[in-house]
Order: structure tokens, then sequence, then C-alpha cells
């Protein structure tokens, strides 16, 4: 039930008030002075409060900056019965969600307030949501390269300096790119991510910079391109790298002249956007072959980070393994397994050339794949699907299809490629079955297959294991 604080001088108001709100369903609080709302409010947390602009001696304006220290400040409605429009204004200003002048229709109080709840319920998940994503990119590891690169972004991510960050594939350009817009004056603002090597040459143009209609076949409508959509905030120019010489020249042009004209347009558009590009390639190199404009290197690279290699940083990957069972159970309802001290050790020998990303990858096969609530060392050789024991029903990736199996004690170097290519199928398929929760609509969806194909194979494999074991798929979940 939402709870709404009434504080007015006037017994009266606070009585009416309070009537016409609960009769609305609500909790209501009500104090007659601003000491007493401030103890009830942070007692007992409002969702909203209706409060008047002079509280007896006390300036009804200064509750809301009492209320700016708590946790999960309420929405605040303010209420006067000498209004005038220097009042609303400097009300909105201090922070009010909106304002009422007295003598006030109950109905107008009551749409008032509905509104401020609404707001102030957008505004938390707006919060949550944010919060959220910035959980799934947390930069993970106490090593001393990991310190430096934090020490790096925090000297850097307050300035408006253009920066260029480097790395080999999968060591986390992205996660310090938004550790700098997170941690810049531009947090409020949009990130818009470009992958450049994503885009085909032919529209990349199109999506940096938009286009008007009728510019090209195609182009119906009026589009922003992703300068402008990132405007106030931070453009993402992934693998810039791969970027066509020919839209170097344009990017080149737009980032000195901080303006753009969209294709097919004659009007140049003023752009307030902070640049962040991420390359995996040796650019001075490329530059010496002609592959890449020098002027736009230098005009990027305000500032260089590299991004340390995994094998630079070894004794991050058990709190990166622990990381990564931790988001994937929660996110994709993966059964929690631990990894063993050894299994944690071999983990940390190998050199993981696709580095970060390739052992979140390892780690997710292990989580659908491995029999056992633990992990250990026999698991790992190697980390890849056509590596792994097969598992039963109980263990976790085969979705609940057939009894238990034992681990094969054969290597699948020495099976026959058939025999080895329908093991590697079985466990891949089932594994993704376990992830949709024995859903086997969604497994098919997810796979890209026919959901009839799916439901076969299963039916051949519980087949083979033999009938009557109890351990298969529901037929609910099979029609699901």
């Amino acid at each position: 039930m939402r709870h709404i604080l009434v504080a007015d001088d006037e017994a009266g108001i606070r009585e009416t008030l309070s009537s016409v709100l609960r009769d609305e369903g609500y909790r209501v609080s009500a104090a007659a002075s601003l000491p007493e709302a401030v103890r009830i409010g942070e007692t007992d947390p409002p969702d909203l409060c209706l409060v008047d602009v002079w509280l007896g001696e006390d300036d009804g304006l200064s509750f809301l900056d009492e209320i700016g220290s708590w946790e999960d400040p309420p929405a605040v409605v303010m209420m006067s019965g000498h209004g005038t429009i220097e009042t609303a204004v400097k009300s909105l200003k201090a922070g009010a969600s909106d304002y009422i002048e007295k003598p006030f229709s109950l109905d107008r109080v009551l749409t008032v307030a509905a509104n401020a709840l609404r707001l102030r319920g957008l505004e938390r998940e707006n919060r949550a949501l944010r919060e959220k994503v910035s959980s799934r990119y947390e930069m993970v590891g106490s090593s001393p390269a990991m310190g430096a690169l934090r020490e790096l972004i925090g000297r850097i991510a307050p300035t408006e300096g253009w920066v260029l960050v480097s790395g080999e594939n999968g060591t986390g350009k992205e996660l310090v790119a938004r550790a700098i817009y997170e941690g810049s004056a531009r947090s409020r603002g949009p990130f818009v991510d470009v992958n450049c090597a994503a885009i085909p040459e032919t529209l990349i143009e199109s999506e940096l910079f938009g286009h008007e209609k009728g510019a090209f076949t195609g182009a119906h409508v009026r589009r922003q391109g992703k300068f402008e959509q990132a405007s106030g905030g931070v453009l993402f120019l992934d693998e810039v790298g791969d970027m066509a010489p020919s839209t170097q020249a344009r990017v080149l042009r737009v980032l000195q002249e901080r303006s753009l004209t969209r294709l097919g347009g004659n009007r140049p558009i003023p752009l307030d956007v902070r640049v962040v590009a991420a390359t995996n390639r040796d650019l001075p190199a490329m530059i010496a072959r002609k592959e890449f404009r020098e002027d736009l290197f230098y005009r990027l690279n305000v500032v260089s980070v590299r991004v340390p290699s995994l094998r630079e940083r070894r004794e991050d990957i058990p709190l990166l393994v622990e990381h990564f069972v931790e988001s994937l159970c929660r996110d994709y309802g993966h059964r929690p397994k631990r990894f063993s001290r050894e299994a944690l050790s071999a983990l940390s020998s190998r050199d993981w050339p696709g580095n970060v990303r390739e052992l979140k990858n390892a780690v997710e096969r292990l989580l659908i794949l491995a029999p056992g609530p633990e992990i250990g060392v026999r698991d790992l050789d190697p980390v890849s699907p056509a590596a792994l024991p097969a598992s039963g029903s109980s263990g976790g990736a085969s979705g609940g299809v057939g009894p238990e199996a034992a681990p094969s004690e054969e290597s699948r170097e020495d099976l026959p490629f058939r025999e080895a290519r329908e093991r590697f199928e079985r466990e891949y398929l089932l594994g993704v079955l376990s992830r949709c929760g024995g859903n086997i609509a969604k497994a098919a969806l997810r796979l890209g297959m026919d959901r009839t194909s799916l439901h076969r194979r299963i039916r051949q494999w519980e087949g083979e294991e033999g009938k009557g074991s109890g351990e298969g798929i529901s037929s609910g979940d099979r029609t699901s």
C-alpha cells in the first residue's frame, strides 16, 4: 500500500486530505510541523509527501533539503494558500514534483498525487535498470594491472577528452568505455555504441550521420544517425580500425567541425558528444600501410588506454570465474556449481587467447555440461564441449532426458567422427534445453530449428536409454 505524508499546519486540511486519500486506498500519516514531518519520514518513509509551503514558522521548502540525504527520497508536492508563479517555480527548481494552489479541488489533489507516484515509480525503475546495467558491465579484478587501469580511468573519466582504447579481442574494451561514461558528467546522457566492423560499408554513413527522407532508395523517413543520438552523452566507436577509408574521411571532418550534415541534407547540425573509440588492431602499422588515416588517429587518440590481456592478470581468473558463475546462474537459470581449487589453478595457468570472453564461454559450458555439483580438473581437459564427459539427467546438461549416465572414459579423439559428432550434438542441444528450463518451444527458437525436429531427437535419445526411467521430460514441457 502506498504511503502518503500530509504536512500542513491547518488541522482541517490535514483531516480532509487524510480522509480522502484513505478512501482511495492509500496509507496516510499527518504532520503539523516540519520537525514532525521529518521524524515521520525518517522512521516510516513515505512514497509521496504533500507539504504546505509554510508550516507554521517553518519554510516548507526546507523539507526538500531534509529529504536530500534519504536513501530513497519520496516525491514531494508543495501546497500554498498564497501561491504565486515565483513560489511555484521556486518549488519545482528545488525538486518538487508538482505544485498545488489553495483552495484546491480534491479531484485535482488525487490526480496530482497519482501522477507524482507514477513518476516516482518510473524514476525508481530507471534507477534499478541503470544499476543492473552497471553491474552487467562491472570490471572484475584486483590485480596490479587492473588497479592501474582503474586509476587511469578515474583520472580521465571526469574530463571531456576523447579516448582511444586498445587491446586484444575479448579483453573488455567496452567495459572500459562504459566505465569512462559512468564516471563522467555525461552519465545522465545516452551511451551509444557503434560496431564499425558489423555495419556494411554502404550503410555505415547513414548509420553514423543519419539521412533525410528521399536521400536514397528506401529512405522513406528522416532518420537520426548515431552521432545525433549520442548528443549530450558518449559515442562509442568500437572496432574503429575496420572503418572504410571513405568513412574515415567524413568522420574526421565531423569530429573537427563538431557538426554534421545528414545524407541528402544541406543544414549543418551542431554536435555535443564525447567520442570513445576502441580497436584490437595495430593502428600505427595500418597508418604505415595507408590503411588508416593518420590525422584521424591523432584526433581520436587524445588519451590512450590499453586494456591488459588475461595472460597479464592471471590472478584475477578465480574472481572472474566466481563472478561469471553468479551472473550466469542469475540471468540464465543455470544450476549453481562450484569450482575446485585445483580446477581454478588449472584455469589460471592457461593462456586464454580469447581473453575474458573466452573464459566466460568456458565457464558457461562447464555449468551446462559438467555432470556433478563440483567442477574438477578432469572436466577441464580440454575446456570445450567436444571434450567434456556426457552428463545425465540429474547432472545438468541433459535437461532431464534419460537416466544419469556415467562419464565416458574414452576420449572423443579416439571415437569415429560420426559418433563424436552425435555426442557433441546431443550435449549441445540438451545444454540449450536445460537453459530453457526443459521448454522445447523456447529451446527450438533459441537454436533456430524446428520444434518437431528437436522433439524427435529427444524421443530418439530417450528410446536409446530405455523406457520407463521416469527421468524424461514431462509431456507438458514437450508441448509447451
